[in-house]
């Protein structure tokens, strides 16, 4: 049997979760236990005894840790990469771009779009034109879920909440995932939450319980306003993906501004969204009258349409994108072999073509 005829194993290292499934599935396989402990198990282990320590392979997007790296992809299968897990070929993916492909599985397809990745361990904003990263235009923010996470404990914190400090980001970490929204506007909000004193106390097995209150929505919020969390970074995320755009070549502007696609589990709050496309279209509205205004009026700029699109699969698009591609009849003839790998070298990786056929 050969390699072609098996479905592809499809694998999103990510800061906070891993996703890893066989391509043409629709979502990602679980994985199993062997000699160590990942994720949620590992996490209650550390907590019930001190005999486990806890490693975290990858810090804000790159890997620091290999040995710990290989020993998961391992637990996640058992013939994973070229030369320590003999796989017959591979595929190194640019993510933006399966996360474009995502996003047309279920509306059009259209492989011009800007890909906001909200990840736990890094955030970027890529241009993508026909397939192919505008590279000089990509931009990167030190805001990420993992600082939403640690400014909710910071907030449940100051509050004085009594939570055990070995609990409390983990616990920070399910208020931001189970309650976490954006509001619209933060100020009404806020003055609406203390008149109303609407917040939740959900009721657990835990030997403790906590208020929910502000940091539901102050946490999403230091994506448009920064300054609340940290002085060290103070543009909002509307503004960077404004910049992102303006910096890529003319002829695409008006596509990327159309084509906004959203990816990553820190993009899944409640209205996310649309308040990161209201935003976004008030600075393009302003700097198109200002336009305007210096000509005298006597130009008359057409309008530009500026769409976020969000889909319930945004959190793993960047594995269904993978899954998707993997699945089609042209994958193959871009992986490479095990054949090349030995007789170039470990270089091969840095080239990985966009196999225009798929689109």
């Amino acid at each position: 049997m050969d390699a072609a005829s098996r479905p592809a194993v499809v694998i999103d290292n990510g800061t906070g979760y891993t996703k890893m499934g066989f391509a043409g599935n629709h979502s990602a396989g679980v994985m199993a236990d062997l000699d160590f402990f990942i994720g949620e198990e590992a996490l209650s282990r550390s907590r019930a005894s001190s005999t486990y320590n806890l490693s975290y392979p990858i810090h804000y997007g790159q890997v620091e840790n290999w040995d710990a790296m290989e020993r998961f992809w391992q637990q996640l299968h058992r013939r994973n990469h070229v030369e320590t897990f003999n796989v017959p070929g591979l595929y190194i993916a640019v993510q933006p771009v399966l996360a474009l492909a995502a996003g047309y599985t279920t509306s059009k397809c259209e492989m011009t779009g800007v890909v906001v990745d909200v990840g736990d361990g890094a955030t970027h904003v890529v241009p993508v034109a026909d397939g192919y990263v505008i590279g000089s235009s990509i931009k990167s923010i030190p805001i990420t879920g993992k600082d939403v996470t640690q400014f909710i404990q910071q907030l449940l914190r100051e509050r004085g909440e009594h939570i055990p400090p070995e609990d409390s980001l983990e616990v920070a970490r399910k208020v931001k995932e189970m309650y976490g929204y954006t509001c619209a506007d933060i100020v009404k909000r806020t003055f609406q939450v203390h008149q109303a004193m609407d917040g939740v106390k959900p009721k657990t097995r835990a030997s403790y319980s906590c208020d929910i209150g502000y940091e539901r929505f102050l946490g999403p919020e230091i994506f448009f306003n920064p300054e609340i969390y940290t002085s060290n970074f103070t543009t909002p995320l509307p503004a960077v993906i404004d910049k992102c755009i303006q910096s890529s070549p003319i002829d695409t502007r008006r596509a990327l501004y159309k084509n906004i696609v959203l990816s990553g589990g820190s993009t899944m709050f409640k209205d996310f969204h649309r308040r990161l496309q209201r935003d976004l279209k008030k600075i393009v509205d302003t700097r198109v009258s200002a336009s305007a205004s210096r000509v005298g009026g006597e130009i008359k700029s057409q309008p530009i349409e500026v769409s976020v699109v969000s889909h319930p699969i945004q959190r793993y698009a960047v594995w269904f994108g993978g899954s998707v591609l993997a699945s089609t009849a042209e994958f193959y003839g871009a992986c490479h072999t095990k054949a090349e790998y030995e007789e170039y070298g470990a270089s091969i990786c840095r080239t990985n073509p966009v196999f225009k056929g798929m689109y």
